[in-house]
């Protein structure tokens, strides 16, 4: 109410919607910061939705795509740092550990994540040769400099959070007093107006918590029956003793057993349920309980937009047009990403900033080259080279790409040896074909 979350879009249209397919990128800038606050990626979806995927129709992408895109940004800005989703602060609680560790380990698997879908999408406009917004739609750098000051409440926010280290009642309580101000500060306006506004605005804040709050009570109703009837232990002795000591296998399984039990619930309350359930079999597993929890919150997240219950995916279908499911499988490719990185945090905890600092830098580097070979795989195109690829070229990238992004000295030189390779064999081909022609 106050202007700030417009201006998400504002700033993310100066800075990205005159590039090559301009809005989609727009869509992923303005997703991830208006859903680090909102917390529901389905009402991430409608509030930024409503306006990105006209946007992207515009200029030329497919309406499966154009939601696609949005459900998939819009989940993610629950995962993207510094405010997460609302589910964050209730890991800070179980996990026993400050809020602000959870911002800081959630970092680099965020940017991973953005990174590939901003990849994906430009590499869409590539193909289709789509092009940016005319500049005349755009706002003025000028004006977007003139209002930084809107992304106030987000730092204060911040700022009580995690270098203050206070509560998130009272950070969240600056916040409001923050936005009042800008609000002040923007429209010159006082008395009796700004006062309705306030109560409306309460008012309205109050309504839409109540489904969010209806939903973590009767999840915590489950929580209880499972603690009560020990079902929860029997899961967790369950996947031991299937996994019988391998720990790839748990880790399917919770995956599994996580998107299962987040399907048609909002990420708060699936991930109370898959904390009760699924991380305490990680935990007995070896996994530290930062590891285990942050892989259940994930996939808690991600499963609004995995079919067949895809809850942001259906939201951004009924505003494109498009059909449901095919919008949530494509939202799975482009936020695939999202289901391989929990994965790489549990065998490689320097993406949570656990290790030395070469290891870090190290995991970063490669996890970023493979993020990125990957993306070529799936869409079938070598941004590098400008060309398209194959099938098996493709596949045969994929695999490498993987090789790249799991830890280790061994699978990164595998990795970027093949990876080479198979561009070589593009190039040359490339080159055969239009000697030819």
């Amino acid at each position: 109410m106050s202007g700030a979350g417009p201006f998400f879009i504002d700033m993310a249209m100066s800075i990205a919607g005159g590039k090559r397919g301009g809005p989609a990128k727009v869509a992923v800038i303005s997703s991830a910061l208006f859903g680090t606050v909102s917390g529901n990626s389905v009402a991430n979806v409608v509030s930024t939705g409503a306006f990105t995927i006209p946007l992207m129709k515009s200029v030329g992408y497919k309406s499966k795509f154009a939601a696609a895109v949005e459900a998939t940004a819009s989940s993610g800005g629950q995962i993207m740092p510094p405010i997460l989703g609302s589910a964050a602060f209730i890991m800070a609680e179980l996990v026993g550990i400050p809020y602000s560790e959870i911002m800081m380990a959630s970092i680099i698997p965020a940017l991973l994540y953005f990174y590939t879908v901003f990849l994906m999408v430009d590499i869409e406009a590539a193909k289709n040769g789509l092009v940016g917004m005319e500049k005349q739609k755009l706002p003025e750098r000028k004006y977007v400099l003139r209002h930084l000051y809107m992304l106030l409440p987000l730092m204060v926010l911040t700022t009580v959070l995690t270098v203050m280290g206070q509560s998130p009642i009272r950070a969240a309580a600056w916040g409001i007093i923050t936005c009042i101000i800008i609000y002040i500060i923007r429209t010159q306006e006082l008395k009796p107006a700004l006062m309705k506004l306030i109560l409306d605005t309460l008012s309205e804040g109050a309504r839409s918590a109540c489904s969010m709050i209806c939903a973590c009570g009767t999840a915590g109703i489950v929580v209880g029956v499972l603690n009560m009837t020990g079902a929860g232990i029997k899961f967790t002795s369950f996947v031991f003793d299937i996994a019988n000591g391998r720990l790839l296998l748990a880790l399917l399984l919770t995956m599994l057993a996580s998107l299962i039990l987040g399907m048609g619930l909002p990420t708060s309350a699936s991930y109370i349920i898959c904390a009760a359930v699924a991380a305490p079999a990680l935990i007995r597993m070896g996994l530290e309980p930062l590891q285990a929890h942050m892989f259940v919150f994930y996939f808690a997240c991600i499963s609004a937009i995995t079919p067949p219950v895809a809850m942001a995916a259906y939201a951004g279908a009924s505003i494109s047009g498009a059909k449901p499911m095919e919008v949530g499988f494509t939202a799975c490719k482009l936020g695939i990403c999202a289901f391989i990185v929990p994965f790489m945090f549990c065998y490689a905890p320097s993406l949570l900033w656990i290790g030395t600092v070469g290891e870090i830098m190290l995991t970063i580097v490669t996890s970023l080259i493979g993020a990125t070979l990957l993306a070529y795989g799936l869409q079938r195109y070598a941004g590098i080279l400008n060309t398209g690829l194959g099938v098996m070229p493709a596949v045969i990238l994929i695999v490498f790409s993987l090789l790249l992004i799991i830890p280790g000295v061994m699978t990164d030189v595998v990795g970027i040896s093949g990876s080479l390779l198979v561009f070589l064999f593009v190039y040359f081909r490339k080159k055969k074909s239009g000697d030819e022609a």
